[in-house]
């Protein structure tokens, strides 16, 4: 009986796919998420792993920068230019110091990173993180009203309360408020930033990103550590 429930268990979660060129991480990688109930399978290069994700096409990629043969960029701009993998997350292990391979992948369409060495608990929690915002945007329909502790944002009255106050936001603050809450944990480049304010009405600096975060935390009050710094990347709403 207790075999039984394991196997519903295990056949209930999502199938995660490893690209990584280091054995001992790969295997600790595949031991804790196979802890966790999840379908592992695993892939030491590049091209192998391409070949795993177009037959697996796993819910979430863990992938190695570093990569022999096609490095992981590549893999990654790779993925999401396949119609059979683009809507598989991606989450980059990336070592220290490769900040611009970091924001690059970003904007490539990666969904979050995590550096060397990490620990495994870490790596689950983001696991589950990508995969509960990949399952609010397969949901379907974009929300008009989102919450986050007592911060009530309303697209349609183009409103932002904050406990229980309501505080006035410019169109630019709105957007990149809008933006950051919508995928709680996810980090956004300045670049990706400065596309959700202008909407490609207009040009803006990527350095104004920093003035509209700082006048947006300084709006929210006590709330102001909602939105995020990642050094070197970008932003994030925290999750």
């Amino acid at each position: 009986m207790q075999a039984a429930v394991q196997m519903e268990r295990v056949a209930t979660k999502d199938t995660i796919l490893i690209i990584e060129d280091e054995p001992d991480i790969r295997e600790l990688l595949k031991r804790s998420l196979e802890r966790e109930g999840y379908r592992v399978h695993a892939a030491g290069d590049g091209e192998v792993g391409l070949r795993e994700a177009t037959l697996r096409k796993p819910a979430v990629v863990l992938l190695d920068l570093m990569l022999p043969g096609i490095d992981g960029l590549e893999v990654c701009r790779l993925l999401k230019s396949q119609a059979e993998t683009q809507q598989t997350s991606v989450i980059m292990l990336t070592a220290k110091g490769e900040e611009s391979d970091v924001v690059l992948g970003l904007e490539l369409g990666a969904d979050d990173y995590v550096t060397k060495p990490f620990s495994p608990k870490e790596l689950v929690a983001r696991v589950r993180a990508v995969l509960r915002r990949a399952k609010r945007r397969q949901a379907g329909g974009k929300p008009t009203r989102m919450e986050v502790g007592t911060v009530v944002l309303d697209s349609e009255r183009h409103e932002i309360v904050v406990d229980g106050e309501p505080v006035y936001f410019t169109r630019a603050e709105f957007r990149l408020l809008w933006a950051l809450v919508s995928q709680p944990g996810r980090v956004f480049t300045r670049n990706e930033l400065v596309d959700n304010i202008t909407a490609g009405e207009s040009y803006i600096l990527d350095r104004n990103v920093d003035v509209h975060v700082s006048a947006i935390r300084k709006k929210l009050g006590d709330q102001g550590d909602l939105v995020q710094t990642v050094r070197g990347v970008g932003y994030k709403c925290r999750d």
